[in-house]
C-alpha cells in the first residue's frame, strides 16, 4: 500500500486547500491538530447531543467541515477548547496522517495500547507512524510534547505503546495479563476479546480502512470468543510483528489475507457501538457524505 496516498477516511476532500498553509514540519503539524480536536472524555469539556455526536465523524473531510462551521478560520488560528471538534485518539492520528499525506509524506495509523496514560494500566490508543526517508517514526499527535515524560512522544520507542498484535501474542503466551488492557481499569470493555478485536482493527487500518474504534464488523460484533477463529488472529498478529521488523513478505501476506478472507475484509457495514449512541447499538451502512 502507498501510505502517501489519501484513503477514503483520510481524504480532506473539498477542504484540502486548508492544509496548504500549514507548516511542513511534523511537530508544527501536530500542534495544529491539537488546535482542532479535543478528546471527548479527557479534554475538560463536557459534550452532549450533537456535539458528542462529533465523535462519530469517520472522515477527515467531515471533521474539517465541522471545524469550519464552528470557527470559519485558518486551521492554525487558535480555537477555544469548546470550539474544537470532539474526538478521540483515532481522530488526532487520522487528521495528522491526512496532513502528512497531503504533503507527500507516507504516514499510517497504528492501533494498540499505551501504558503512559494511566499508572499500572494500558489504555487502548491509536498513534501515527510516518516515513522520514530512513525509517518509520512513531508519533503521538494527541500528546503535548512539552509535558514531561520518560520518552519523546514525537519519536517514540517501542514499549510505551504496544501494538495490538504485540499485546495479543503476549497474552496468548501467558506473559501479559489481559485485564490490564482496555478502555479503563475495571471497565468491561477490555480483556482478551477486546485485544483480539484490536488486532483486526490494526490490520484494517494498515490496509487503509481507518475505521472508528467502535465500528465493528464480522465476528467483532460479538464479545464471546467461543467458536472464534483465534488461530487466524494468531497468524495475523505474528505477521504484523514480522512486518514491523522489516519482513516485506509478511507485509504482502497481511494484505492478501485482509483482501481475500471475508471474515477480515470490511465490506461497508458496521455494528456501531458508539459512546454517543446511549447504548442503542445497531448495524449501519457506512457511506461517506458528499462534499
Amino acid at each position: 500500500m502507498d501510505y502517501a496516498v489519501q484513503t477514503e477516511y483520510s481524504d480532506p476532500g473539498v477542504h484540502a486547500w486548508l492544509f496548504d498553509a500549514l507548516p511542513d514540519d511534523v511537530a508544527g503539524i501536530a500542534a495544529v491538530v491539537r488546535n482542532l480536536l479535543i478528546h471527548y472524555r479527557a479534554g475538560g469539556v463536557e459534550f452532549t447531543g450533537d456535539r458528542l455526536a462529533e465523535i462519530d465523524h469517520r472522515w477527515v473531510e467531515v471533521m474539517l467541515a465541522t471545524d469550519q462551521k464552528h470557527n470559519g478560520t485558518a486551521l492554525a488560528v487558535p480555537r477555544e477548547p469548546v470550539d474544537h471538534v470532539a474526538g478521540c485518539c483515532r481522530d488526532y492520528t487520522l487528521m495528522f496522517v491526512s496532513v502528512l499525506r497531503h504533503k507527500g509524506i507516507p504516514a499510517r495509523s497504528r492501533v494498540g495500547f499505551g501504558d503512559y496514560l494511566a499508572d499500572g494500566y494500558s489504555h487502548d490508543h491509536v498513534v501515527a507512524e510516518y516515513w522520514n526517508g530512513d525509517r518509520w517514526v512513531m508519533f503521538d499527535a494527541q500528546m503535548d510534547p512539552a509535558e514531561v515524560r520518560s520518552f519523546d512522544v514525537q519519536d517514540m520507542p517501542r514499549g510505551p505503546f504496544r501494538s495490538a498484535a504485540e499485546v495479543w501474542l503476549g497474552v496468548r503466551a501467558g506473559d501479559l495479563d489481559p485485564d490490564l488492557f482496555g478502555t479503563g481499569p475495571g471497565s468491561p470493555i477490555g480483556g482478551t476479546w477486546f485485544i483480539r478485536n484490536y488486532v483486526h482493527f490494526q490490520l484494517a487500518h494498515l490496509q487503509g480502512v481507518e475505521l472508528l474504534l467502535w465500528d465493528n464488523w464480522g465476528e467483532l460484533a460479538d464479545t464471546d470468543l467461543t467458536g472464534a477463529n483465534l488461530s487466524l488472529t494468531d497468524r495475523i498478529a505474528e505477521l504484523m510483528v514480522a512486518a514491523d521488523n522489516g519482513d516485506e513478505t509478511a507485509t504482502e501476506q497481511l494484505a492478501d489475507l485482509y483482501h481475500t478472507n471475508p471474515a477480515l475484509t470490511f465490506a461497508g457495514r458496521a455494528f456501531v457501538t458508539s459512546p454517543a449512541s446511549d447504548g442503542k447499538y445497531t448495524w449501519i451502512d457506512l457511506v461517506r457524505p458528499a462534499g
